[in-house]
């Protein structure tokens, strides 16, 4: 029996000393992605003991586990909200714009970076498009106040001398969605090219070699050789922004909202800040952030699914 237990254990022993090996070895790797082990979870993992909100009628002073519970009841009002489908209508389109006009940009960027062969020219262009990720939205939003604005605006003053007329694209509903998608462009695009950016450094030189002994040109070497290098990352980052796909970002909305335009700049995001911390519904806005969430997973699993029946890598 005892020789038994000591074979049986044995496997166990070892890979925790293969583990303990592995641990020392990369240590300085490891200790380097503590911060970012913290940081998820701290601010990602543990906050999700909070969902149980949702299904309660939370009272602060009762916490967590003296709330009564209620089942779906936040779910059932909030579907059954007049408003609920004008906050998913103006989410989705936003989201679907994102997806069509800015996705694709970072990766249009960093082929054209990656063609240029001056490095210092190179090298200033990403310093120039990196810089607006690091301005704030508040700022963002305020440059284009002052261009766009009529009283007074570069771009309104120059339309006026032109055509004798000025156009209220800070208030007219009509405006709200070009003016979000455009400064989300101005602010992130630079900064999406990074990964890309990183996935061409890794394409074989040899392979453009090869390509041009074969006569093929710069446009035939970018569709057969630059674009399937980097598609598994595209497909990668594509599938990582659907988990976000009805977060519309809160400030950047929220600053540029007015009366005006309220009723197509209305989204989720928005509407959790009003019940949630102006009304103190904190149940109610708990349970809309745990739909936002849920329709987050359901399309990240379904377009992982779809990768991998396309016979790319996926997520996991």
């Amino acid at each position: 029996m005892s020789t038994r237990a000591n074979v049986s254990s044995q496997p166990a022993t070892i890979r925790k000393n293969n583990l303990m090996k592995d641990l020392l070895r990369d240590r300085w790797l490891y200790l380097m992605a503590l911060p970012g082990i913290l940081y998820f979870v701290v601010f990602k993992y543990v906050p999700m003991y909070g969902l149980i909100m949702a299904f309660q009628d939370f009272k602060p002073h009762l916490g967590f586990l003296g709330s009564p519970f209620v089942g779906v009841k936040h779910f059932v009002r909030f579907f059954g909200e007049e408003q609920f489908w004008q906050l998913f209508r103006n989410t989705f389109l936003l989201a679907i714009y994102n997806l069509v006009f800015f996705f694709p940009l970072p990766i249009v960027l960093a082929l054209m970076l990656n063609e240029v062969r001056r490095e210092r020219f190179k090298k200033f262009v990403q310093t120039l498009v990196y810089i607006p990720h690091f301005v704030s939205w508040v700022v963002v939003v305020g440059i284009f106040y002052i261009l766009f604005t009529t009283e007074g605006g570069a771009v309104n003053e120059l339309i006026f001398a032109l055509t004798g007329e000025k156009i209220a694209f800070l208030l007219e509903p009509g405006w709200f969605r070009t003016m979000i998608v455009s400064q989300s462009i101005w602010k992130e695009v630079g900064w999406g090219t990074i990964i890309f950016l990183a996935a061409l450094a890794g394409v074989d030189l040899q392979l453009y070699e090869a390509a041009r002994m074969d006569g093929a040109g710069r446009w035939r070497q970018l569709w057969h050789i630059t674009l399937p290098a980097i598609r598994s990352t595209i497909v990668i980052l594509l599938i990582l922004r659907l988990g976000n796909f009805l977060d519309a970002g809160f400030e950047h909305i929220f600053l540029m909202l007015t009366s005006t335009n309220r009723e197509v700049g209305e989204v989720f995001d928005t509407y959790v800040y009003v019940k949630g911390l102006t009304q103190a519904q904190y149940s109610y806005s708990a349970a809309v952030g745990l739909f936002k969430s849920a329709v987050g997973l359901v399309l990240v699993v379904g377009a992982n699914w779809l990768a991998k029946k396309f016979g790319e890598e996926g997520v996991y």
